[in-house]
């Protein structure tokens, strides 16, 4: 494994370590994160029905190395702006099986990420990346290369991944299953397609890959002498000069290149603090840092779709909005940010929204009719009420 933590000590044995108590921790924990059915139909309640035999079952297959993953069942999200997401659904005994492959393995990598990496693992999270940039600001840091991976999760090629796991891992029956779910291909509108790159988002194993894989980047840009943050596939290199940024860019072009992935030209950008830049839902400023534009637009789009004018506004629409504005609240309050006069402005919104949804039309007159203290008895949550008086901008 690329970096100054590599271990010279590889692991032999981890099929041993598959357990019947292994296994139904990964149930609970694929239970617990929910989600829907795979290509075989089978939900995680089906699943349950049966649940000693499910398991025993397969870890006897996982043991044996006989263990043969279904095709991923291709979903597609909004993005936003008329773009959509592919993921890939496994079926409920893969997510178990990627579970139980993602806790034997990742105690194993995590010594060895750099600690600039964030995304997707234990104790870390993205507020932890945005705090880092901060800091890293105050240290005279003010020059950013904020860069983009062209579709990186469905072009990571599968060499690369088993180069770092090989580093690590000697057990070969861990190393076939990990090559089997990378090849286990993907159903679109009843076809199955073959996958010879990436690992669908949506699966289980899929972060812990694809830290695997950026961790040769990660160590890269620390042996150059880059401070740097990352959140799986969303990065910034952060300098103190245009020109230290400029270097930056040239390196990661290069290992990337190395890696067999692709810089988005549209997308990447040096740039700095003074003229902004967008980082896990913020937009970053000389001295500010609020909600991106288009992660405004995501918020207004969900409330939206809860406050349909001809559907009834009742306690149950109160409970939805509730639990979407007090998400956003939570992520966007942060020490540094500067989101006062969003809040103030999307409170407002929302509020337009109520009205129209109780009285069925658009008026300013219902403002009298349905004041703000009605509301707030009404129990809605408003955005303003998260921030303390010196915070928010």
């Amino acid at each position: 494994m690329d970096g100054d933590r590599k271990l010279n000590v590889k692991h032999h044995s981890l099929t041993g370590r598959i357990t019947l108590p292994l296994m139904y921790q990964a149930f609970r924990r694929v239970k617990r994160n929910r989600g829907a059915a795979g290509v075989d139909k089978v939900s995680i309640d089906m699943f349950e029905a049966n649940l000693a035999d499910n398991l025993h079952a397969l870890m006897g297959s996982l043991k044996r190395g006989t263990f043969q993953p279904l095709p991923t069942r291709r979903k597609y999200i909004d993005k936003g702006g008329g773009k959509l997401r592919p993921l890939g659904i496994p079926a409920v005994r893969d997510r178990v099986a990627q579970e139980v492959l993602r806790q034997l393995l990742s105690p194993l990598f995590e010594q060895l990420f750099h600690d600039d990496s964030y995304g997707f693992r234990p104790g870390r999270s993205a507020h932890d990346a945005l705090e880092r940039v901060k800091e890293l600001q105050r240290l005279g840091h003010r020059f950013v290369l904020d860069a983009d991976i062209s579709g990186f999760f469905d072009n990571i090629p599968f060499r690369v991944i088993m180069q770092g796991l090989t580093h690590v891992v000697a057990d070969g029956n861990i190393l076939r299953l990990v090559q089997r779910f990378l090849r286990a291909g993907v159903m679109e509108d009843g076809v199955v397609r073959p996958t010879t790159v990436g690992t669908p988002q949506g699966g289980v194993l899929s972060p812990l890959l694809a830290n695997i894989a950026l961790n040769f980047l990660d160590w890269h840009l620390a042996r150059g002498g880059f401070r740097f943050v990352r959140y799986a596939d969303d990065f910034v290199v952060l300098c103190r000069s245009a020109r230290r940024a400029e270097e930056a860019l040239a390196v990661v072009t290069q290992k990337l290149t190395e890696l067999g992935l692709n810089l988005s030209p549209e997308k990447t950008r040096v740039t700095s603090f003074r003229e902004g830049f967008a980082f896990l839902g913020f937009d970053f400023g000389a001295r500010s840092a609020q909600m991106r534009t288009k992660t405004v637009e995501r918020f207004k789009d969900k409330i939206r779709s809860l406050t349909i004018r001809k559907h009834n506004l009742d306690a149950r629409v109160i409970e939805k909005l509730n639990a979407v504005i007090r998400g956003v609240a939570r992520y966007f309050v942060m020490s540094f940010s500067t989101v006062r006069e969003q809040f103030r402005y999307l409170d407002a919104w929302i509020r337009r929204r109520i009205r129209c949804m109780k009285f069925k039309r658009k008026s300013d007159h219902d403002n009298w009719r349905l004041r703000i203290r009605h509301i707030r008895r009404m129990g809605l949550a408003f955005l303003m009420d998260h921030l303390k008086p010196t915070e928010g901008g």
